[in-house]
């Protein structure tokens, strides 16, 4: 059963909301039986990136709030994210575009490291206080994953993976989803937001029984009669 999560990585709820669905999926008994794909989303696409301006500041002239009410904001998602075992620090936090951090994580699904380049992202962008919009810090990520620099660096050059990226915002835009994160599940359920673990485990025991029905079900009754197959067998 396949599980779609639109997210930015810039977005405090979407790394909380990561550790809660985790959290849930090591509670699943058909856990192995779950496929998990990241898409992209922004957030805000007209972010330009600035290391001369913090985060506070940055989010107050979005909000049209002070920087003190901007930094209480960050408190209290700091210390959501502190009961689920993250540690935010916005002090450091780079302001920073994310379309090339989601064009590494295209680039990295294609190796099957998707999930683990989702987690360095958060974390550099969150923890580390990196500049996830820069060059070099992201081909840092994808020697942790093992991965080929130089073809990614490439690919950067190439502008491979935007319009996989635009897809998905456009996808997302069809599916009306207007908030992130936001969790799709066999395309048949949705859970927006960083919802409790005890919400995520009950929509996936739901969809999976559901889905694992349907692929108990025979596609076609056939009669059988005289025929040739591709085998030549007639």
């Amino acid at each position: 059963m396949k599980i779609e999560i639109w997210s930015d990585i810039v977005c405090p709820f979407c790394y909380i909301g990561k550790r809660r669905f985790e959290s849930a999926m090591e509670q699943f008994e058909h856990s192995g039986k779950v496929s998990i794909e990241y898409k992209s989303f922004q957030l805000n696409p007209n972010t330009v990136t600035d290391t001369t301006i913090s985060a506070h500041e940055n989010l107050a002239m979005h909000k049209g709030i002070t920087v003190e009410q901007a930094k209480q904001m960050g408190d209290q998602v700091t210390q959501m994210a502190k009961e689920v075992g993250l540690h935010y620090d916005f002090d450091k936090a780079v302001v920073a575009n994310t379309f090339n951090a989601h064009r590494l994580l295209h680039f990295a699904k294609d190796f099957g490291k998707q999930i683990e380049a989702k987690e360095l992202l958060l974390k550099a962008y969150f923890t580390e206080g990196k500049n996830i919009d820069d060059l070099n810090e992201l081909k840092n990520i994808i020697e942790i994953l093992e991965l080929n620099s130089a073809e990614f660096e490439k690919n950067m050059s190439d502008d491979q993976f935007t319009n996989e990226v635009r897809s998905d915002i456009q996808e997302a835009g069809q599916l009306r989803i207007q908030g992130v994160p936001f969790y799709v599940f066999d395309r048949k359920y949705g859970v927006s937001g960083a919802q409790s673990a005890d919400v995520f485990l009950q929509t996936l025991s739901k969809s999976y029984e559901e889905w694992s029905q349907n692929q108990n079900q025979e596609a076609l009754n056939i009669t059988k009669g005289e025929s040739c197959d591709v085998d030549g067998n007639c």
